[in-house]
Parts: structure tokens; sequence; C-alpha cells
């Protein structure tokens, strides 16, 4: 994943500056207290306490009823994709594209990731979520689609829900898609915290027919054994270690490694969060296969970057 580096889960987008539909975060939403409609309180008793803390709760979200808000999203289709390209670098095309979302709130303003996603992980909604975009996407290729495979990001939530291959299979079987056509994106983290749960994941996924992605690899990993474990068919070196390969011998040293090993068990190996033509070159000229970042191709509207492909 290559875009708000969060720290897991909630990071869909890079941080850097692109058009979100209003002049700022700051004019767009407007002051906090006006939208959450809090006013200030006195201490509450203790009898009271839990349900104050509820409700301050609610108001951190920004939303009366934040979980009532996030399940009308999915069901109104209250979500925008976007989506960023991934460069081949050996021909120079985008073959592929990682899938990012955004909450559409009011007329024109689009939420980015950081404002939603930790509340729908709060209230456990990640899989509802994942199942939204995974049909939405599935969707958009049964269209056509001139980028024929995207990349989804998978919750740690979404890798313990034993119906959601299930699902994906269903999906693609009814659109027509064929299963390849989807990558889904393990977050390095979920791979160490929960090892076992992801390789049960990724064999279902696999036996579906789609493809594997460890995302923000060697962030934390000292093992190359869950690139075998999971048998995943890309991964994406963490951003940290990317950009410092022109002044730091140890990321390069990592990359080295990951680029060896994955010659030699058949992974290719993308590059995100690449931001300098320099660190460009140098990663070509070192044999990485795929390369994605604001110096590339910035997020937009997944319909704007993969508009369908018209018959006739």
């Amino acid at each position: 994943m290559d875009a708000f580096n969060h720290q897991r889960s909630w990071r869909r987008e890079p941080v850097a500056p692109e058009p979100y539909g209003a002049a700022s975060i700051g004019s767009e939403y407007g002051d906090f207290h006006a939208r959450t409609n809090v006013t200030k309180q006195s201490k509450p008793g203790a009898a009271s306490e839990e349900q104050f803390l509820e409700e301050m709760s609610h108001a951190l979200a920004g939303w009366s009823d934040p979980a009532a808000h996030l399940r009308d999203a999915l069901q109104k289709d209250a979500l925008q994709l976007y989506c960023q390209p991934i460069l081949t670098l050996k021909s120079g095309q985008f073959e592929i594209a990682e899938v990012l979302v955004r909450l559409r709130e009011e007329e024109t303003a689009l939420l980015p990731p950081g404002e939603f996603l930790p509340v729908y992980e709060h209230f456990r909604m990640m899989p509802d979520l994942d199942r939204w975009v995974a049909r939405h996407v599935i969707d958009r290729l049964c269209k056509g689609s001139r980028i024929g495979r995207f990349s989804i990001n998978i919750s740690g939530q979404t890798l313990a829900d034993l119906d959601f291959p299930g699902f994906v299979a269903d999906e693609l079987k009814s659109a027509g898609v064929p299963a390849a056509a989807l990558l889904f994106e393990i977050d390095e983290s979920d791979v160490l915290q929960q090892p076992s749960v992801a390789e049960s994941f990724a064999s279902a996924m696999k036996a579906v027919g789609c493809g594997l992605l460890i995302d923000s690899f060697a962030r934390r990993s000292v093992s190359f054994a869950p690139l075998k474990t999971l048998h995943v068919d890309f991964v994406k070196v963490d951003g940290s270690i990317v950009r410092n390969i022109l002044k730091n011998p140890v990321t390069m040293t990592k990359l080295n490694a990951v680029l060896r090993v994955g010659e030699v068990i058949g992974v290719e190996v993308i590059a995100e969060c690449v931001e300098e033509q320099d660190i460009l070159l140098r990663l070509k000229a070192l044999g990485v296969g795929y390369a994605q970042g604001f110096g590339i191709y910035q997020p937009h509207a997944i319909e704007k970057v993969a508009p369908q492909v018209l018959s006739g």
C-alpha cells in the first residue's frame, strides 16, 4: 500500500497533497464543534460517567451515531473508489492499480481515509467495508477497465472472516470476471501478529484464484518465511526503505535481499512511496519490477484512472 502510511488498517493514501474536491480540510469540514454539535459540559458524576464517555466518543468520531452513519454510507454507496496505478518498470505500462477509498460527506466533500477508517475499525465493520470495495471493483472490471488488475487492501478483521473468500468467489462468478484480476494486499503487521489467520486467508483466496501481496514488507520482518508460507505473488517493499536507498546502505542491503529472494522463489517486487526521479532510476537499474508513489502517479477517482473500455 502506498498511501497514508497509516499504522496499518487505515493507511490508504500518501500524505502528499492532492485534490479532495475542496480547498482545504478545514474549510471542507468546518469547525469540529459545529460539525458534531458538541457543547461544553460540566464534569459528570460517577453514575453518568459511562454514558458521558460514550457520548464524547461519538463526538470524537464526528457523528452523533457513528456506527449508523457508516452503515448508512455502505447501504447508500456514499463511498468513492480512488486508485493509484502501479508502474511496470520493464514495459513502462500501468497494468495494476491499488484501490483506495474515500467517504462522501454532504454535497461535495470527500473525507480522506484517516478520517473514517479508524471508526470502521473501532466498530468492527471493516469486513463490511472490504466487501463493499471488492464488490464495486469487480463491477468496474465487469464493465470493462483500461487497467485490468486491481489490488485491494484487506484489514486484519477481514482476514479472520471465514465467509469473505466465498463472497469474493460468488461475486466474481456472477460478474464473469477472472479471479486473477484481483490481488489482495495483506499488511506485514497483520502477517506477523496473526500468522495462522493470514495463512488460512491466503490459502482460501488462492483456491478462489486471486493473487496475493504482502504490503509494507521489511519494515519489521526479519524473515522471508511468510513469502513462502502465504504463497504470495508480490511483495511491496515498505516506503521507509525505498525512500532511503540512495543515502542509507542498510536500506539498500534490505532491498537487494528482497530482490534476490524474490528472484529465487518467483515473487515479484513492488517499491512503494517512490517520490523522486533518482530513486525511480535506481530501482529500475536494480531490477525492481514495479514502482508506485506520488512521483509516478497520484491517486485519482477510479473512473478517471481506469475508465471503462467502450465497445464498438
